[in-house]
């Protein structure tokens, strides 16, 4: 509070305060936009090599060259976009999908063992990422051999941990009393789920949808591990295809993270209050 206090009687002291604020802020801001910026700008340079490019934040002429250039690089430059598509697609709908009902078990039903089962998911939300990349690279592709196929790419995400917890915690701030009330009326568990459940819980779930879409779309590592193709790769690695061991087609190559990041972009601003709703999910009680 002490931040925001109004310094009764010391305006000069409340403007310079203020003014701090602002430039650190803007700061921020700057820091975090200029690189979005400046790979839209690339985006639009000639599709030359990057030693013979020329870097510049304000761009002379604006050529839409090296986005042709980028689609005519390669004739699967369309599916890596649609298999990043199917990919986020699927491991979105699968994660609302079991995470909600892991985390309405968790959170509403009696069963044994359930404390314990849901330590141990939290024991394994601690570990990083990278630290399963291996068990998970030699199962995949050493015991099942589906390695270069969708589900290789789906199967490891198909539900997380961190959106099981999330649909828990949210699930349970739910009032018993309506569960109770559904049962008097004669409604089994998958109806409490489906009818009771689901539609209290749209914020959360669509909070989960958006940053799971977001995830996987973006993933670059697993995907460059597990393909072996140029058929089956995402765009993320897909774009790996514009740097060679001498040289690099810059322009081309921004071209196409400008094409991958514009989804990410119509997500956010056409979902943003659902990023704001989640934010306060649960800070009311009662």
């Amino acid at each position: 509070m002490a931040l925001y206090s109004e310094h009764t009687g010391k305006k000069p002291l409340k403007i310079a305060r203020n003014t701090v604020i602002i430039i650190v802020l803007l700061a921020f801001a700057l820091a975090t936009i200029f690189p979005i910026y400046f790979m839209i700008i690339s985006s639009f340079g000639d599709p030359v090599e990057a030693g013979a490019m020329n870097y510049t934040l304000f761009p002379t002429k604006i050529s839409f060259e090296s986005y042709k250039f980028f689609f005519d690089y390669s004739e699967y430059s369309l599916r890596w976009l649609l298999n990043s598509l199917i990919v986020a697609s699927i491991v979105t709908v699968s994660n609302v999908f079991f995470a909600s009902m892991a985390g309405y078990a968790f959170s509403k039903l009696r069963f044994k063992g359930r404390s314990v089962l849901f330590a141990i998911l939290l024991v394994a939300m601690m570990i990083p990422y990278q630290v399963t990349q291996v068990p998970l690279y030699i199962l995949i592709v050493n015991i099942f051999e589906i390695q270069n196929t969708y589900s290789a790419l789906i199967l490891p995400g198909l539900v997380t941990v961190y959106n099981i917890f999330l649909s828990k915690q949210f699930m349970s701030s739910i009032p018993g009393e309506i569960l109770e009330c559904a049962k008097i009326e004669g409604c089994n568990q998958f109806q409490i789920y489906t009818r009771i459940i689901l539609p209290l819980s749209k914020t959360v779930l669509a909070v989960m949808a958006i940053l799971t879409f977001m995830d996987s779309w973006n993933t670059f590592f697993w995907p460059l591990l597990v393909t072996n193709t140029m058929d089956m790769q995402t765009i993320q690695v897909g774009l790996k295809n514009f740097r060679f061991a001498n040289t690099t087609y810059f322009a081309p190559m921004m071209a196409g993270a400008t094409i991958s990041a514009l989804p990410m972009f119509i997500l956010f601003f056409s979902l943003q209050k659902y990023f704001l709703k989640g934010v306060t999910v649960g800070a009311v009680k009662g």
